[in-house]
């Protein structure tokens, strides 16, 4: 089952009642970006509504600590942890294998199933890479962090972000060349 994600998951009654203004703010504004980071860490379609609740239960519970530094860096820090955890569960559980989604709305049969090849072949190359490269490239490259901003997210020096980076480029292209050569992309 594909599920085309618009807009975000509504708060309970309580949840909106406890909320304060700048956590609603923010989550109307970010659920989508978490959403999407999320599935591009590997969390299955399944469970991508409880990982984004997750998150986001994280930052309704430290966010009077926050301590004003880049809020998309500190979400995308939290993401990526909380992606960790679901991949690690979900490879306990030896759960199936990710299923696609389509991020946007009512393209024709063609387009559709075009979209679903391409999101398809980018899991898939996603999944070649280990789990550091993967963070760094999904960061950089799809949600496009700056380097900084991703060192801070995932606390590792920003040289390590680097190299990371570019590690994690040249394999996702030497592999997106070796799909390629076998005739596996539209």
């Amino acid at each position: 089952m594909a599920l085309s994600l618009t807009r975000p998951v509504a708060l309970s009654p309580r949840e909106e009642e406890q909320a304060p203004a700048a956590f609603k703010a923010i989550y109307a504004q970010h659920f989508r970006n978490v959403w999407r980071t999320l599935r591009r860490l590997g969390v299955s379609e399944a469970q991508l509504e409880d990982a984004a609740q997750d998150v986001f239960l994280v930052v309704h519970r430290k966010l009077s600590g926050f301590d004003g530094a880049s809020l998309r860096g500190w979400l995308y820090a939290i993401a990526v942890r909380v992606a960790s955890d679901y991949r690690r569960s979900a490879n306990q559980r030896r759960t199936a294998a990710l299923t696609e989604t389509l991020e946007d709305a009512a393209p024709g049969p063609a387009r559709t199933s075009e979209l679903n090849e391409s999101i398809r072949l980018l899991h898939t190359l996603l999944g070649e890479l280990d789990q550091h490269k993967r963070e760094v490239f999904v960061l950089g490259e799809l949600e496009q962090l700056s380097a900084p901003e991703i060192a801070e997210a995932l606390g590792v020096n920003l040289n390590t972000v680097y190299a990371r980076l570019r590690a994690a480029r040249q394999q996702f292209d030497a592999a997106l060349k070796r799909h390629r050569s076998r005739g596996r992309t539209p």
